[in-house]
């Protein structure tokens, strides 16, 4: 990815987070993220924002298999029948953030940002999403985005803060 190709995306992202913050904000909820593939990238983007103590509440980042059954709850033999890069581990992912934190709604992501670990059922820039909405909704999505690992990365973040936007609006 070039380097204006990379700053339109950061651009993008800062504007989905500001998006998520007047939603949130004027609902008076808060917003927690359960992150893989990110590594914490969304949490930043959000946390870069003035004032986002208001409405981010925080976010994990499990990246291993054991992190994930640790921190948010995920079952093994999830893990092992689905993959980690699943609607069924992001919305368990989802669901264990929300219940851990107690925030009004939760995004997760687990994809394969590569260049490695893509398999032909599942190829680099295979992402999931999932969003946990206090109430007991959960919304999952997949995803597929071209790119170098920035890239992959970076249009995960978009793709789960315009999403973020649609859970509210589907599920507030």
């Amino acid at each position: 990815m070039n380097d204006t190709a990379l700053a339109e995306l950061e651009q993008r992202a800062a504007r989905g987070a500001a998006a998520v913050a007047d939603a949130l904000r004027a609902r008076g909820w808060t917003l927690c993220t359960a992150e893989s593939c990110t590594g914490g990238w969304l949490a930043k983007v959000c946390t870069d924002l003035p004032g986002s103590s208001d409405w981010f509440h925080g976010g994990y980042v499990s990246y291993a298999y054991r992190a994930k059954e640790q921190q948010l709850g995920v079952i093994h033999d999830d893990l092992v029948e689905h993959g980690a890069v699943s609607e069924a581990i992001a919305s368990q992912m989802a669901l264990g953030a929300r219940r851990g934190s107690g925030a009004d709604i939760v995004v997760s992501m687990t994809g394969i940002a590569g260049p490695g670990g893509g398999l032909p059922s599942k190829p680099v820039g295979l992402v999931c999403l999932g969003w946990s909405i206090k109430g007991g909704n959960i919304i999952t999505a997949t995803r597929h985005f071209d790119g170098d690992r920035a890239a992959v990365r970076l249009k995960t973040v978009c793709a789960a803060l315009e999403g973020t936007i649609e859970a509210l609006e589907e599920g507030a």
